[in-house]
């Protein structure tokens, strides 16, 4: 985290913000901003997944509460893959999507906004069970 522009991500945020592409799931508190998701239609050509996970967010005061669980779960459908983009040196992250189906294609970038690697995961389409 530590590698990140808060300048140049906080004017993508904003972009994003005025040019909406995908959908947001904001998750508040007492009014107050405490997790988030953005995801929608795959960014790549050609896409490896039906949905791309592009960000989530949930303030550290509220890890181990099940919400950045409820957020994920908001995004995945049952028959329908998703892949994201994460820090390869994020083990946390790494490990939580793992938890979901999320695995590693083998496929890495550099990071936008920061001297860091990235690496995709992807989840393929899960049936629900009855």
């Amino acid at each position: 985290m530590a590698a990140l522009d808060p300048e140049r991500r906080a004017a993508t945020v904003e972009r994003t913000a005025r040019e909406p592409r995908g959908t947001f799931l904001v998750a508040e508190s007492g009014g107050e901003v405490v997790g988030f998701v953005h995801y929608g239609a795959p960014s790549e050509y050609p896409a490896v997944a039906e949905r791309e996970l592009s960000a989530l967010y949930v303030r550290a005061s509220w890890y181990g509460t099940g919400l950045a669980q409820a957020l994920l779960e908001a995004v995945l459908i049952p028959g329908k893959s998703c892949s994201l983009w994460v820090f390869e040196q994020n083990p946390r992250a790494r490990a939580f999507y793992s938890k979901y189906g999320f695995v590693p294609d083998g496929t890495a970038r550099a990071e936008r906004f920061a001297t860091t690697t990235e690496i995709r995961m992807v989840r393929p389409a899960v049936e629900c069970r009855s």
